[in-house]
């Protein structure tokens, strides 16, 4: 529940400097923080990184 949380404050600093700073590229930072997000939780599977990414995509 707290990365999710975490997540939400993340992506409303991101939209709050944007329109302060008026800076459109910091809306990328809470995809940032997600893409990094699921890395860390793919490299904590006791397999092989990239078998683990092909098992990912390869579910149906």
């Amino acid at each position: 529940m707290w990365i999710l949380i975490g997540f939400w404050v993340v992506a409303a600093l991101s939209v709050i400097a944007a329109i302060k700073y008026r800076k459109p590229l910091l809306l990328t930072v809470p995809l940032f923080a997600m893409a990094g997000f699921m890395v860390i939780q793919i490299a904590m599977v006791p397999m092989p990184f990239w078998e683990t990414v092909r098992f990912i995509f390869n579910l149906r």
